[in-house]
């Protein structure tokens, strides 16, 4: 299994996402990755970097690290637009590119709204995620698609590509697992610091491969360190 990291972009400026990607990679942590927001969750008066920028950035100024979205969310800019967006950040990491992509929920129903684009039924939604993905595929891209719902899914195993589930137990990533690859993405269990939340990671990430995770992707902040060494461990196990 490898892990990853969920860069810190809900920020003025990329100092600190680039920071963790370069401390990242020195580490021997495999992937970063970015939220598609236009702001943080329910907090609108917070900046939040658009993921592609970023994740150009961090390949240009990186040899191995995967870079990829988590997820980059359909509707908000045009099929065609992040087709070619995917395809770019590729020129610049090739063969270090996730597209990971997802629908867009309730919750993030007030960005779309707030810039005049337009938050289409869910059936839409999912219509254009499983095109999107299927094209993505077609082009030679690890796909992900984030489970949130089970028509979501049902779309993502359809055309063949990874369900990525948010903050499940491992007993639901195994479930998922007989259906399809499987990628889990979900907070830190505590920040990089506490002693406790290091002992956490690292039950954590083994649990989650033996479940059959590909990979395990957490949130900011999380100590690099400790997600390499579990992982790691996992592999030579």
């Amino acid at each position: 299994m490898k892990v990853g990291v969920i860069l810190p972009t809900f920020r003025d400026d990329p100092a600190d996402a680039l920071a963790v990607a370069a401390a990242a990679e020195a580490e021997g942590v495999d992937g970063v990755f970015a939220y598609d927001h236009l702001w943080p969750m329910g907090q609108p008066a917070r900046p939040a970097l658009a993921p592609f920028p970023v994740l150009a950035a961090v390949a240009q100024a990186t040899e191995r690290l995967v870079v990829g979205t988590l997820v980059a969310r359909v509707g908000l800019v045009a099929e065609e637009v992040l087709l070619a967006e995917f395809a770019s950040l590729r020129l610049l990491a090739p063969g270090r590119v996730v597209a990971a992509l997802g629908t867009g929920d309730h919750l993030s129903a007030a960005e779309n709204l707030a810039y005049g684009v337009p938050y289409q039924p869910p059936d839409v939604r999912r219509d254009e995620l499983a095109r999107l993905a299927a094209e993505l595929l077609r082009r030679g891209f690890p796909v992900w698609v984030g489970g949130g719902s089970a028509g979501t899914v049902a779309r993502a195993e359809a055309v063949g590509a990874a369900v990525n589930l948010w903050d499940v137990p491992p007993d639901a990533v195994a479930a998922q697992a007989q259906r399809s690859e499987v990628t889990w993405a979900g907070p830190s269990p505590g920040v990089e610091d506490d002693g406790a939340a290091r002992e956490r990671l690292s039950a954590q990430v083994p649990a989650l491969a033996r479940a059959g995770a590909t990979w395990a992707v957490f949130g900011w902040p999380v100590s690099l360190p400790t997600l390499a060494a579990a992982a790691e461990a996992t592999r030579a196990a």
